[in-house]
């Protein structure tokens, strides 16, 4: 990424801040992998930090640095290996969460209504 299209102002790093904090609250996992992120540490400090991502990536999208719907919870790993690439989204949901977390659990997908479905006599 080039550092020259990133600027680090005021409103953004509120904006930083608020978001770490509204991630806390609602212990929302890495937007990449889909698993817990451990926000006891101080965010960019570990593998398992928070590490605020943005969708498009400022490199290409400098406009949108600070925009909060670009704004995504990632791992400080996920993101430093994803760089400034499209990001490889898993397909669907998951149906439950596989690992356990010691950080409390996600909140769950809410689960597909069923069909009715009509019967012929």
């Amino acid at each position: 990424m080039s550092s020259k299209n990133r600027k680090t102002t005021r409103n953004f790093v509120k904006q930083r801040n608020q978001f770490f904090e509204q991630c806390k609250a609602e212990n929302a996992v890495c937007w990449l992998c889909g698993m817990p992120i451990d926000y006891s540490m101080q965010p960019n400090t570990g593998d398992d930090s928070f590490n605020l991502d943005h969708l498009y990536p400022i490199s290409k999208r400098p406009d949108l640095q600070e925009d909060p719907a670009n704004f995504r919870p990632s791992h400080a790993s996920c993101n430093n290996l994803r760089g400034d690439r499209e990001p490889n989204l898993p397909i669907g949901t998951l149906s439950r969460q596989w690992i356990p977390s010691e950080y409390g659990e996600p909140k769950p997908a809410p689960a597909p209504k069923p069909k009715r479905l009509g019967v012929i006599i």
